[in-house]
């Protein structure tokens, strides 16, 4: 059974998270306010982000850089344009 949560995200109830994504309380904010789908499209768009601007995960700056974007993008604010992609249109 899964449980429910206001996503920060989307604006609304929807199944949340099994698990903290990682230890602390950054990733206990995120179990408790981020569903599984906002989840899933940050994993997608960091992985953008990671390929497009050539991220080194070894350095700190590229790693801070990278959990502003996720803070941003699980706020619902907008982060960094990733050259040559453009957002689908939403289902009418």
């Amino acid at each position: 059974m899964s449980r429910t949560v206001f996503c920060s995200r989307l604006k609304k109830d929807l199944p949340g998270l099994n698990q903290a994504p990682f230890p602390g309380p950054r990733g206990q904010d995120i179990l408790a306010n981020v569903s599984e789908q906002a989840w899933l499209e940050w994993q997608h768009m960091q992985t953008m982000l990671i390929n497009e601007k050539h991220l080194n995960l070894m350095d700190k700056e590229a790693r801070k850089y990278l959990n502003e974007q996720r803070d941003k993008f699980l706020a619902g604010e907008t982060i960094d344009h990733i050259e040559g992609y453009s957002a689908p249109e939403p289902d009418a």
